[in-house]
């Protein structure tokens, strides 16, 4: 007896038993208390942006004194998987993409040793500014973010500011929350209005307003002064409290009197003039949120994200929870709080609905069972596959898993295969007790034995199939890592529960159910397949008809193939998921005023107003909206300016409307581009990404000999884009051209007064951006209030008017700018991008219409670049994989974006699919110690595919990533079925039976656990087939098993015995 019938013998009495059933139960029952709910796996992403301001400096001298010298540094740090580079005017912004996996901690830790180890990379008379280090990652990711806003018009943004203000001390409080902030609205400032007609008057010059704020905002401990035996502190100084503070200032003497703050300037105490506008708007279904008011209104948004490891769910109802008892208190009556994102509710709902699913995919199979076999043998099934998902679940948690879609998922579709051990054991003991007249006790371990090595070598070719899908590369790895992983484990659970479990519950409950001897219960089952399997048995005809089958087989592989080549089944990395939000990116030319930035998004909002499946929408003029996984890849967190904005907009739950996400982003789509086109500007409807983000869909990279010339053939692919059909959201990352004014200094007469050109630069930017001098101390605010010198809004969209501005002469006169400097309009300089140390153009893309898969739109774009002859030069050289090794030598495109991600996960399932098989061989030459019977067995693999691709061409799926996934799984299950068959027709004609007798009634004997087996993996599959992420898993697994299932038991008997009955002649 092997290990298995031993392993039941074992069990099959001990008081061992019920226990390991009851420690089962519990720890699932544990782990389903204390494992963090989240809607989507977190994956260990760790990025960098490195900020090095170089003031004045141009774009060409920050690239080759700044971002050239540091990426060579930051290059060369371990785990580093990319550096990209902008070198802006004035200032370097590096970004550093760390391999999946990195460790946060560590990698930060030696980015900063490598930057302060390299401090003098430039020399510190260049006037570089120190290096400013950001780290990002998904924990920075808010997973609540809440809009405050007031239909009462004298609360504004401003007014919103302060209570968010208050809220975020409150919120941090809050158990689980990592990083509370508030975006939008002016912040607060006391403005210090120069008047320089007045300043002119009293002979005070911007300088001197800067240098009585700086004096006179000073206050210091002085020591101790004993007196009268007591010790008193002696402090000198007062701090500027307030605007009152500011305006009694003195800033000179004229005509010996003291000349006041408020003689030459005006102050103000209050909101900052506007960098950005950030607004919520209602749209049709705003009812559905609670919204009662309609229209668009100041707002701001606060925006919560939590610590690593905790309970998103429970961390974000305790946010909402606080935020309800701040009502009446730190906020007003009047002001509304507006849910615009909640994670944790997305990932409760999921998980919840998931579960559910769970429990109907095993109660779907029980009931297979219970009609197949009977009820007690229904329970035991029914128990087994609960025990197998409690253990489950416990070593997903101590894995370091969440529940999240993906782990949920895994667990769904592990059902069908999880049941597959106890299945086989239970049938085998079901058909035993038929057949044989001993006691139950006996019979259980001889039933189980008999079945047990193929279920055990079955368990572990599915294992072998699965488990190396955990080593795929790149952010589809850990993304997808639950299901091999989870799958594995409740694999090999469920083996040990069917030896341990499976035969006490059956000795339990089918000992007092008296058996009939059912001998010949499988005649009927033998008659069918000795019909269809003796004429590929024939001796003299069986060669031909087992050719016919096989030629017929190789014509439905091929057809089913051709379904891919001609379009029939589109192609695509995962489909788009049906959320309930999605945004709206919008570029206005460099340049554009913020004004007119907002107007446009205005305009786009009422749009977006009349959509019907709208609750509302906030727009974010001049600063980026709260950041999201996809901005966090794309970075859009780093968008800041006037001619920027973007629009995120909320739907109604997809419960609640006919139309999926994607459909109402591609059908808003045509009309935002119209409106973005009336106005110069370029807009993106950017959906959540089913799966790992990227750049763009597509991305073209362009590099080259030098940087003018990338740019020209960037606008030629750009062209190809714009004439490709179904090709949308066309960009590049060439700005467009404008002017800016350079004020050059007379240097000459300059000299003469004894003006230094650095003062002049410093009233120039007092009067026009401003300059932030010294703070207010007021005690009562969160954030420092700044006193900012500046010039008021009207003359700052004036040259003549900035011109009046003075500086002081050497003999103490006051010189206006207009007899300093001349202004000389030039063109503002591009920003240079550069990846992994190579100047690099971006053009990038999407894909709409019918096929809405990118790849097909980047091969269609591919035709007309490939060998494009070139007015720079030469022909265009194309790239797929990596970077040119010799860029210098011609222009060449790198095609990335999903292409590149598509390609790495299909590359590394392949890879992960070859060593599977290669597992799967030695695994089953192990056991057979056969180099050719495993070719047999291993044959039914290619016959999935006769059922995966007609399977999605009649559902009108695409084949996707999990497709690819189910393709793989159905490798080991397949194989399993083959061993079944071949195991038994050797048991059989070692126990004396005829060759061609034990290949005919293998069929009829193995075909009742086979087809159950197959149709309980179908059935766990049918419950993910709704799912737009992982209904292409399921349709392989659905359509792959019942095509592969029915044919392996013709294939397998036939392909045997053409194999071996030349060899068992031999041997009769």
């Amino acid at each position: 007896m092997g290990i298995s019938g031993r392993t039941a013998k074992f069990f099959l009495t001990s008081q061992l038993t019920p226990l390991i059933a009851l420690i089962a139960i519990l720890l699932g029952l544990f782990a389903v208390m204390v494992t963090p709910r989240e809607e989507e796996p977190q994956i260990n992403v760790t990025m960098a942006n490195v900020f090095i301001p170089f003031p004045g400096a141009s774009a060409k001298d920050v690239e080759s004194l700044v971002a050239m010298p540091a990426e060579q540094v930051l290059s060369q740090i371990s785990g580093v998987e990319h550096v990209y580079s902008v070198s802006k005017p004035g200032m370097a912004v590096l970004t550093i993409q760390y391999k999946v996996g990195e460790d946060r901690i560590q990698a930060l830790v030696r980015l900063y040793d490598a930057i302060q180890s390299h401090r003098d990379w430039v020399s510190p008379n260049l006037g570089v500014g120190e290096a400013i280090i950001k780290p990002v990652g998904i924990d920075d990711v808010p997973i609540v973010t809440l809009t405050l806003w007031a239909s009462d018009a004298a609360q504004g943004a401003f007014e919103m500011q302060h209570i968010a203000h208050a809220m975020e001390s409150e919120l941090k409080r809050v158990p689980g929350t990592r990083e509370v902030l508030t975006i939008g609205g002016p912040n607060h400032v006391v403005r210090v209005v120069m008047d320089p007609e007045r300043m002119n008057s009293f002979n005070v010059s911007a300088q001197d307003i800067r240098d009585a704020l700086q004096v006179s905002n000073a206050s210091q401990p002085s020591g101790s002064l004993v007196s009268q035996n007591k010790e008193l502190l002696v402090q000198t100084g007062t701090f500027l409290e307030s605007a009152n503070d500011v305006k009694q200032l003195v800033v000179g003497v004229f005509e010996n009197r003291p000349v006041f703050m408020t003689d030459v300037a005006q102050v103000i105490d209050g909101p900052d003039q506007p960098s950005r506008y950030i607004w919520i708007g209602t749209g049709p279904a705003a009812a559905k949120k609670g919204i009662s008011q309609q229209g668009e209104f100041p707002a701001v948004t606060l925006s919560v994200s939590k610590k690593p490891g905790e309970n998103a769910v429970d961390v974000a109802d305790h946010v909402l929870k606080r935020v309800a008892e701040l009502k009446g208190t730190v906020i007003p009556d009047g002001v509304n709080v507006t849910e615009t994102r909640n994670y944790g509710v997305t990932a409760n709902d999921k998980a919840k609905k998931l579960i559910q699913k769970l429990i109907f995919a095993t109660s779907a199979v029980v009931l297979l069972v219970l009609f197949a076999l009977g009820k007690r043998e229904a329970l035991i099934v029914g128990t087994a596959v609960l025990l197998t998902l409690a253990a489950t679940l416990f070593a997903s948690w101590a894995w370091g898993f969440t529940l999240n879609r993906v782990s949920l998922f895994a667990l769904i579709f592990s059902i069908g295969i999880l049941v597959d051990d106890a299945i086989v054991v239970v049938e085998n003991i079901h058909r035993r007790r038929a057949l044989d007249s001993g006691t139950l006790a006996e019979i259980i371990p001889n039933a189980v034995d008999e079945v047990g090595g193929p279920t055990i070598l079955a368990t572990f070719t599915v294992i072998a199939a699965l488990l190396p899908m955990a080593f795929v590369s790149g952010l589809m790895g850990p993304y997808m890592s639950p299901i091999p992983i989870n799958a594995s484990i409740g694999m090999v659970i469920s083996l040990a529960i069917a030896f341990i479990v499976t035969p006490w519950l059956a000795l339990k409950l089918l000992g007092k159910h008296k058996h009939a001897h059912a001998e010949g219960e499988n005649s009927k089952l033998y008659e069918f397949f000795s019909a269809r399997l003796t004429p590929f048995l024939n001796r003299e005809k069986g060669s031909a008809k087992r050719k016919q089958l096989l030629f017929g087989i190789l014509i439905a592989i091929v057809l089913a193939i051709f379904l891919v080549v001609f379009k029939l089944v589109i192609m695509k990395m995962l489909p788009f998921d049906n959320k309930s939000e999605f945004q709206v990116v919008v570029d206005m030319p460099v340049g554009t005023p913020l004004e007119q930035t907002a107007g446009v998004l205005q305009e786009m909002g009422a749009y977006l107003a009349t959509v019907p499946e709208v609750t509302d929408y906030e727009v974010y003029a001049g600063t980026a909206s709260p950041i999201s996984f996809n901005g966090l890849v794309r970075q859009y967190y780093l968008r800041s300016g006037g001619e920027l904005g973007d629009i995120q907009v909320n739907l109604t739950d997809k419960h609640e409307r006919k139309r999926k996400s994607h459909e109402i982003s591609q059908a808003v789509r045509p009309q935002l581009e119209k409106i973005a086109n009336a106005h110069g500007a370029r807009v993106k409807v950017v959906e959540v990404p089913p799966g790992p983000p990227v750049m763009s869909p597509i991305v073209a990279e362009i590099y080259g000999p030098d940087y003018q010339g990338q740019i020209g053939v960037a606008g030629k692919v750009k062209a190809v884009f714009a004439g490709t059909k179904d090709i949308v959201a066309i960009d590049d990352t060439v700005e467009e051209n404008s002017e800016k004014f350079v004020l050059t200094v007379q240097q000459n007469k300059a000299a003469l007064l004894g003006v230094a050109q650095k003062d002049i630069v410093a009233v120039m930017k007092m009067g026009l951006s401003g300059e932030d001098v010294t703070p207010v101390h007021s005690g009562f605010s969160k954030y420092e209030i700044p006193v900012r010198i500046k010039l008021a809004a009207e003359r700052q969209s004036s040259m003549e008017e900035l011109l009046k501005l003075t500086v002081r002469a050497r003999d103490g006169a006051l010189v206006p700018l207009s007899e300093l400097v001349k202004a000389v309009p030039t063109e503002r300089e591009k920003s240079i991008y550069h990846k992994d140390l190579l100047p690099v153009v971006y053009v990038v893309g999407d894909m709409a219409g019918k096929l809405d898969s990118p790849l097909y739109g980047m091969f269609d774009i591919r035709t007309k670049t490939l060998g494009m002859n070139l007015s720079e030069g030469g022909k265009l050289g194309e790239y797929f994989i990596k970077q040119p090794e010799d860029p210098y030598s011609q222009f060449s495109i790198k095609w990335d974006g999903e292409w590149q991600v598509t390609y790495e996960t299909f590359r590394d399932m392949g890879i992960a699919y070859a060593v599977g098989l290669i597992l799967i061989y030695l695994l089953v030459v192990a056991q057979f110690k056969s180099y050719l019977v495993p070719l047999v067995i291993m044959a039914p693999i290619p016959l999935t595919i006769i059922g995966v691709m007609p399977g999605h061409a009649l559902l009108g799926s695409q084949f996707t990533a999990t497709s690819m996934i189910g393709m793989i799984a159905l490798a080991g299950i397949i194989v399993r079925n083959s061993i079944l068959l071949v195991d038994f027709i050797n048991l059989q004609v070692a126990e004396g039976m005829p060759f061609q007798e034990a290949v005919i009634r293998s069929g009829a004997t193995r075909a009742k656990p086979i087809i159950l087996t197959g149709l309980a993996a179908m059935l766990g599959a049918f419950f993910i087939l709704d799912d737009p992420i992982f209904n292409g898993l399921a349709i392989s697994l659905i359509f792959g098993i019942l095509v592969s299932t029915l044919l392996t038991l013709v294939v397998i008997p036939v392909l045997y015995y053409a194999l071996m009955y030349r060899r068992y002649e031999k041997v009769g």
